[in-house]
């Protein structure tokens, strides 16, 4: 997942460890798994190690229940994402207020265009990735795993209250993939809405429907999904599959979570027309007219290099959204762009002006309606 801002900027907890051997090859936990545990029974003591109850049994393994990935998990066994792993018959997760970043963001940096505008959340994340995106720009983060021994333990109850001292609106979840930081997330939202913050994930979308769930009963109130391409993009790149995501935004539409969706155009692999067709034929099928669809621009990172996004590309993508019914369609990662602002669907007048991610002006009435025509805009303020 491509997280928006510069990532050398993000303040780390600790600088950058290698995995410890079991994770950095969790075929080695098959080999020796009297060792593995073990050495867990003195893991289990640490704080970023905890019990996790998204999991099923299948006779000795483990069926993980967090991500679609589904992780079938022999005893010592860690999954994919690095942060899983089958102790002595139940699942853990290795990354509990394991913190990689924190900082206070503008909302619109998510991006969310269309979720209190010019407010601003307190952003954190941990380490790893259920997702290996070539391109990623944060792939310091989200291809480290979690070292629980070296690991430097937030509560969330003192992440809630980072938060309030900063005078943040509210929590997010973002830099790498928050869905692996699923039981943390959960706690920290409780927390979080009893305090009257807002809580948003910054995602790739490919939670379980019970983890879903799960964030909406929490008080999740706004998400971010990107769609990285067709069926074609997700089963060669992703080694997943395109409907889960889009099936994720359009529950969370039902569940009454906001949602936004950004496509991220990447150069030689999804800015080609039969893929963004496919995106804007599924955001209209899944999510209808009124969503917000973000065409971002790509840059160069981690293992992909080919040129940055040609910008007529990201223009022709937005008139062709348009066109076939999409009502808001913005262009990110373009600071100066004329299609950052907000533009009623029903006169064209610009009701909310941007400059990069800072909100000039907000012209919406608090009715939620256009000043000038009277059009209701589908937005939270």
């Amino acid at each position: 997942m491509r997280s928006r801002g510069n990532p050398h900027k993000l303040r780390s907890n600790r600088s950058l460890q290698y995995p410890i051997s079991w994770i950095r090859n969790p075929d080695a936990s098959i080999n020796h798994p009297k060792q593995i545990l073990m050495m867990f029974s003195e893991f289990t003591r640490l704080p970023t190690v905890k019990r996790s109850n998204f999991f099923s049994k299948k006779d000795d393994s483990l069926s993980c229940l967090v991500c679609e990935r589904g992780c079938l998990l022999k005893p010592g066994q860690v999954g994919v994402c690095g942060t899983r792993v089958n102790l002595d018959g139940s699942l853990y997760t290795l990354a509990y207020g394991d913190l990689s970043s924190v900082e206070s963001r503008p909302i619109e940096i998510k991006p969310f265009y269309h979720f209190f505008p010019g407010s601003t959340a307190l952003t954190f994340s941990t380490w790893s990735c259920n997702f290996s995106c070539p391109w990623c720009q944060n792939w310091h983060l989200s291809t480290m795993r979690p070292d629980p021994r070296k690991a430097t333990y937030t509560p969330p109850e003192v992440l809630v209250r980072m938060a309030l001292r900063s005078g943040d609106d509210g929590l997010c979840a973002s830099f790498n993939e928050p869905t692996v930081q699923l039981e943390y997330t959960l706690d920290a939202f409780r927390l979080a809405r009893d305090r009257g913050l807002y809580n948003t994930y910054v995602s790739n979308g490919y939670m379980t429907e019970l983890s879903l769930k799960r964030l909406s009963e929490a008080g999740l109130d706004a998400i971010k999904i990107d769609i990285k391409g067709d069926a074609h993009v997700y089963r060669e790149f992703l080694a997943a599959d395109v409907r889960v995501p889009w099936r994720n935004a359009e529950l969370a539409k039902m569940m009454k979570i906001h949602v936004e969706i950004v496509f991220l155009v990447v150069t030689g692999i999804s800015d080609e027309e039969n893929v963004y067709r496919d995106v804007i034929e599924n955001h209209l099928k899944h999510l209808g007219p009124d969503t917000p669809l973000h065409v971002n621009r790509y840059f160069p990172a981690h293992k992909y290099h080919l040129p940055p996004t040609d910008l007529s590309v990201l223009e022709e993508i937005r008139r062709l959204a348009m066109r076939e019914g999409i009502k808001f369609v913005y262009i990110g990662n373009v600071p100066k762009s004329e299609y950052n602002h907000t533009y009623c669907p029903n006169c064209g007048r610009v009701l909310i002006k941007r400059y990069s991610y800072t909100v000039i002006e907000n012209r919406i009435d608090k009715n939620g309606k256009c000043p000038y025509c009277g059009e209701e805009i589908p937005i939270i303020m």
